[in-house]
């Protein structure tokens, strides 16, 4: 079975290797029919204190570490997207110069 990955925001650090994360998501009413925001609060390991309160994180579905802790947290989402934005730049430069080459 696949691990459940979600991403949210931190909302507490106080605990050691332990983050609060708030994961939103949006759903629309049975009856009726308008979009509703619904959020959770998920403990996550933390192992290196590096994420602080407001910081977007990814959490994955791991073992338990402690009675309310079953997630861990995997990476800091905007540090994601900037790695990506550079590689697709990166791509572009390179398909450009291979064009003038030809």
């Amino acid at each position: 079975m696949p691990k459940r990955l979600l991403s949210g925001i931190v909302v507490s650090a106080n605990s050691n290797k332990t983050i609060v994360v708030k994961v939103t998501r949006r759903v629309k009413h049975k009856l009726y029919r308008k979009i509703i925001s619904l959020s959770k609060k998920y403990h996550a390991h933390d192992e290196k204190n590096e994420f602080n309160v407001g910081d977007s994180v990814s959490i994955i579905e791991t073992r338990p570490y402690s009675k309310l802790k079953t997630w861990i947290a995997v990476s800091n989402s905007g540090e994601e997207q900037w790695f990506k934005c550079n590689q697709i730049y990166l791509l572009l430069i390179i398909l450009g110069l291979e064009k003038y080459n030809v």
